[in-house]
């Protein structure tokens, strides 16, 4: 049909539009709960985020369902481990920075201010037995695992700022892989010999009042003059002692359960012993710098005590005199009655 301005109209079609608009308008109502249940709405009352995360949370992790026997592996989300990891990525090298190269620069400002330590009357050329052949075989064998340790173990902290743009990727991967290697396996001679120095030395090693005489003169270290009286070990190898005695055990411990991840209770745990493993590591590697440094090129003569195994009576009588008296007592040292002087 054709109104007068030409415009078609249709009979009905506008009582159809209406009504299939009212069967969707009805449509929409009795379906819209449903609906509506079904729209996705990204936030957390939406989708319920909080109560999700609550059933699942057990204590400070978030933990799922698995069907292996390990534990541990049902770990979702562990917030603690982003404390964790900030700590090895940022505090740790910090802590490392500050032992390590603070005691090296306290060395050199020693080295420079107070010199080489010698002997005041000279060598007299006469020797006494410092320390026997399996003592420095012990000895030896505990510093050589404990070097390797110590330079593999500050790969993993300071490697890959360090070495790798010296070495590039593939070089520093071989030699991270071989550095981790001899770590896990240089670990049980490192850990063996600890032992056995504890056992061996533990007798000379209690402290005692000479001790404190010895610090409050400061070891005849600081400045010209004669050296406190000790016997076989004095306060300050005493100190390095307890040190490796206490930090490797420490290093012993934390490492087992690193070589053994498995036998902490949880990654928590485990995270903790990783952290004493590693500031035990860094205080230990600065102490021993010490102790080479006064053994070495500190003290004019102390090498011969590791190195032969015997030292010249002068030093021995500077640093160790009750020592001295006692051998001599027993006939280990020359008499009391030759005197020692310097070697022409």
């Amino acid at each position: 049909m054709e109104n007068r301005k030409g415009v078609v109209q249709m009979p009905g079609s506008l009582s159809t539009l209406k009504a299939l608009c009212a069967a969707i308008a009805l449509l929409f109502v009795v379906v819209q709960p449903a609906a509506a249940q079904l729209s996705f709405k990204p936030t957390a009352e939406a989708v319920q985020e909080d109560k999700l995360l609550g059933a699942l949370k057990e204590g400070d992790k978030i933990t799922g369902r698995i069907s292996i026997p390990d534990p541990m592996a049902r770990n979702l989300i562990q917030p603690a481990g982003r404390d964790w990891r900030d700590f090895q990525r940022s505090k740790l090298p910090v802590i490392g920075g500050v032992a390590i190269l603070g005691m090296l620069a306290l060395l050199a400002i020693f080295l420079m201010v107070r010199g080489r330590i010698r002997p005041e009357r000279g060598f007299s050329g006469m020797k006494i037995l410092r320390f026997a052949s399996f003592e420095r075989f012990i000895h030896w064998m505990t510093a050589s695992c404990f070097v390797v340790l110590a330079l593999s173990g500050l790969n993993i902290s300071f490697g890959r700022a360090l070495i790798l743009p010296l070495l590039g990727p593939s070089a520093f991967a071989t030699l991270s892989a071989y550095a981790k290697i001899a770590h896990d396996f240089l670990a049980f001679p490192f850990m063996f010999g600890v032992l056995v120095m504890f056992l061996i030395w533990i007798k000379d090693n209690i402290p005692g009042k000479l001790d404190w005489q010895w610090l409050k003169q400061g070891g005849g270290l600081l400045g010209k003059g004669s050296h406190p009286p000790a016997k076989r070990f004095n306060a300050g190898q005493k100190g390095i002692f307890w040190i490796v005695v206490i930090g490797g055990a420490l290093m012993g411990v934390s490492g087992w359960f690193m070589l053994f991840p498995y036998l902490p209770a949880n990654v928590t745990e485990l995270q903790f012993w990783t952290v004493i493993h590693a500031i035990i590591a860094m205080l230990f590697i600065a102490a021993m710098l010490a102790h080479i440094y006064i053994g070495s090129v500190g003290m004019e003569g102390a090498f011969d005590a590791m190195g032969t195994g015997e030292v010249d009576l002068n030093w021995a009588k500077e640093h160790h005199s009750l020592w001295v008296e006692e051998e001599q007592a027993k006939g280990r040292a020359p008499a009391a009655g030759s005197h020692a002087q310097p070697a022409e």
